[in-house]
């Protein structure tokens, strides 16, 4: 997926949230900005693909700043709030008659926690008003392959669940719970450093994520999305021997599709944004189970 004009709003509007979180010192969040400008002068461009700019834009702040987590803090209020919501979100899959059934619920909640993203020009979301939105994610599905990912699931023996966001993770629980109760192996891939809110190890074991899993590994970097060849050796041998994997989130989304993919990938996320429900053409606000290729 590349940039539309509306991704450079984005892009600088959470620079200056970011910046602000990240530092006090006026002078070095101006330099950010100042900076942030350079690099979007080079590289702002028809073909630049959102994620990867993203990546540069945070570790321009993270340099400059000396604050390597600048969301540290509503990454753990995050997590906080999910697992106060956890048995919730629980209780629906559990309603479930069957084990498509729960497995479909799981792949529903696990969608409506990518909600949780902050600074996202015209997004919102109360942690409220997750309840509601558990409730109602079936009617928001627009892109729906939680049926056909179902079959693959059950025939494979090992998936990679590639995790997004801090809070979010912890509503990942509940489809790996799914994933394990049908005889497969789950590896749980987080980043390898903070990047935006997106789930580290700390994450992984705050969400309870890293004792349902049967393995977490990290990318070995702190990119957005899929960035292969910044990625670890032991991470690319795990993607590269698994049967499914599963990839949360925008920037997952953003650029596993700029991969030949040579395995089936499972995109599972909110359409936060005008320019990723225009690739995929649906509207915004909604959920996508996508499968790819």
């Amino acid at each position: 997926m590349k940039v539309e004009a509306e991704c450079a709003a984005c892009i600088v509007n959470r620079a200056v949230a970011e910046a602000m979180e990240a530092t006090t010192n006026p002078a070095l969040r101006f330099r950010v900005m100042v900076e942030l400008f350079k690099l979007l002068s080079r590289e702002f461009k028809p073909t630049a693909v959102p994620a990867y700019l993203g990546t540069k834009r945070d570790r321009l702040i993270k340099r400059i700043t000396g604050n390597d987590n600048p969301y540290g803090r509503e990454k753990r209020r995050s997590n906080e709030k999910a697992l106060k919501l956890l048995p919730y979100a629980r209780k629906i899959v559990e309603e479930g008659y069957t084990q498509r059934d729960r497995f479909k619920r799981a792949c529903l909640c696990a969608i409506v926690g990518n909600i949780i993203e902050f600074h996202i020009p015209g997004h919102k979301f109360t942690y409220g008003g997750l309840r509601k939105l558990f409730r109602d994610a079936g009617k928001d599905m627009v892109i729906d392959d939680v049926n056909k990912v179902y079959e693959l699931a059950k025939k494979a023996q090992t998936v990679l669940y590639l995790t997004d966001n801090a809070g979010e993770i912890v509503f990942d629980t509940l489809l790996v719970e799914q994933l394990k109760n049908m005889g497969v192996t789950v590896i749980v891939g987080v980043k390898g450093g903070p990047v935006l809110n997106d789930a580290t190890l700390e994450d992984a074991e705050v969400s309870g994520m890293s004792k349902i899993a049967d393995k977490v590994i990290t990318t070995g970097t702190d990119a957005v999305g899929l960035m292969l060849k910044e990625f670890s050796k032991e991470f690319l041998e795990v993607y590269d021997s698994v049967d499914l994997v599963f990839a949360k989130g925008m920037g997952y989304a953003e650029t596993l599709t700029e991969y030949k993919l040579k395995k089936p990938h499972v995109l599972l996320f909110r359409t936060k944004c005008n320019p990723v429900a225009n690739f995929f053409g649906v509207p915004r606000d909604k959920n996508v189970a996508k499968l790819m290729p």
